[in-house]
């Protein structure tokens, strides 16, 4: 559901392969990370939201700003503002040469953790709440399909999408694949949708999104019902979550993956799985990460989960 897409809990485990960082010579050669930060601050706007970005605390933030600024001479290369931090002019000149070392440093990463053939450690995958749900418990549920014991599965959901390139993610799930970049592009399966509610219930209002969510599919799905029949919005809410416990409460009726629906024993299916809401999922990989051994092994469980879970998927007795 286009509705669950989006991801961000930051793990401290170490992932599939740990990033390079490059030792400072006694030399003063400049650091990896300082341009790191240098990047995050540039691009977020403010020391905190860098810092959130990178894991790091926003004390080590400022400190490594300061050491990337002081590397150039001292003079500071940001405004600092109420709103933030905003690129000064000998800023601005310094971003174009600073992303060109960060393209390289994570090229080099990628490649590095490509080709360890350690089957251990955690695989950062980027996805909606709706299939996030459905890995989560596929890990010990219903499946004869196993993820490798050495690896641990780390699911994150964002507003805006992980940027694979980056590594903010090893592996994303999203509803469309990419229209450019140098990506690995499968497609998992299709979640099947349909409306429910209490079982035995005279819930006739219904649940759907908010505003900024009326976009999704679901939403401009509920809203031509409830144009077409009249009946109240009960709650608008931003999650599936929400949704569930509407729904299981008897608050209203509403739009739900089959999957969850039709195991949750207080819910009845009121509708068949309806075709124009009906979710896709890509399995999206960097081209240099899915030679990694771990990597390589979620991509296969995934696939192995969507095709030995189909009927659950599509609704199907």
């Amino acid at each position: 559901m286009a509705a669950l897409d989006g991801l961000a809990i930051a793990g401290g485990e170490t992932r599939c392969e740990p990033p390079t960082r490059p030792p400072r010579s006694k030399g003063g050669a400049m650091d990896w990370d300082d341009v790191r930060v240098f990047l995050a601050v540039a691009r977020k706007g403010s020391m905190r939201a860098a810092g959130r970005a990178l894991g790091l605390s926003q004390p080590t933030i400022a400190r490594r700003l300061a050491a990337f600024e002081a590397s150039f001479g001292g003079p500071t290369l940001f405004d600092r503002l109420p709103e933030g931090l905003r690129l000064n002019a000998a800023g601005e000149q310094l971003v174009a040469e600073a992303e060109s070392v960060e393209d390289a440093v994570l090229t080099l990463e990628r490649r590095r953790a490509a080709a360890s053939p350690v089957l251990s450690g955690t695989v950062r995958v980027s996805t909606g709440e709706c299939a996030a749900g459905f890995l989560a418990r596929c890990l010990s549920g219903p499946t004869t399909t196993a993820l490798p014991s050495g690896i641990t599965l780390e699911l994150v959901f964002a507003q805006q999408e992980a940027n694979l390139a980056r590594r903010e993610a090893d592996m994303a799930l999203r509803h469309q694949p990419p229209e450019s970049g140098d990506f690995y592009i499968s497609k998992a399966g299709t979640f099947a949708c349909a409306v429910y509610r209490r079982r035995g219930a005279d819930a006739d209002a219904w649940v759907t999104y908010p505003d900024e969510q009326a976009h999704y599919a679901p939403a401009r799905w509920v809203q031509r019902q409830v144009e077409q029949t009249g009946k109240p919005v009960a709650l608008r809410a931003s999650s599936m979550l929400m949704h569930v416990e509407a729904i299981r409460a008897g608050t209203a009726r509403g739009v739900l993956p089959c999957y969850v629906g039709d195991d949750h024993p207080l819910l009845e299916r009121l509708t068949p799985p309806i075709p124009e809401i009906a979710a896709e999922y890509w399995i999206i990989v960097h081209r240099d990460l899915r030679r990694a051994a771990c990597v390589r092994a979620v991509i296969d469980w995934v696939k192995a989960l969507f095709a030995e879970q189909r009927h659950v998927l599509a609704g199907v007795p």
